[in-house]
């Protein structure tokens, strides 16, 4: 039997975040096998690289949350992915953010998790958010306390050196 998931495509004022599709690899994997990629997964090859964009895709299917791909309105490109991700990598729901070269100081991460967790919240489909960084990673760090996430050093983590940043509750947002 196969799930049928409604995945939704959200709007901002700037970015159209949609369904990841096939022709989004490369671009993907391009980012991930960089040097881009060094506070994700330093190293990752084509065969990692595909392994996270499935993973991706599948969370719709298992959890009712996933990636969605970010573009800009007006000019169609697409800028990055930002995801909700759960399963047994990571101690709590985590919604995470990646952006493109050459997307990045805008605020297109901010504004598009930022609606990302709205969804989420508002859909009922998770209580709580973490985001877990790489303490050298001051760009996703400034992203998360944009978004009115704070430090949690008593919170589990899936990597010992990550720094866990709690978003607020969906009460907090209201």
């Amino acid at each position: 039997m196969t799930a049928t998931v409604a995945i939704p495509t959200l709007e901002t004022a700037r970015l159209g975040l949609r369904v990841l599709r096939f022709a989004d690899f490369d671009a993907y994997r391009k980012n991930l096998t960089s040097d881009r990629a060094r506070f994700m997964e330093p190293g990752l090859t084509e065969k990692g690289a595909w392994s996270f964009f499935t993973s991706d895709v599948a969370h719709w299917t298992l959890f009712g949350f996933g990636t969605l791909m970010i573009e800009h309105r007006d000019s169609g490109e697409t800028m990055g992915a930002v995801g909700i991700s759960s399963g047994p990598l990571f101690p709590e729901i985590e919604i995470g953010w990646v952006l493109y070269d050459g997307a990045e100081g805008r605020g297109y991460a901010t504004e598009a998790a930022g609606a990302l967790r709205a969804w989420a919240y508002g859909s009922g489909q998770v209580g709580g958010l973490v985001s877990y960084i790489d303490p050298a990673n001051a760009a996703s760090i400034r992203v998360a306390e944009r978004l009115g996430a704070v430090p949690d050093a008593d919170a589990p983590r899936p990597d010992p050196e990550d720094l866990v940043y709690r978003h607020p509750s969906p009460e907090a947002l209201q």
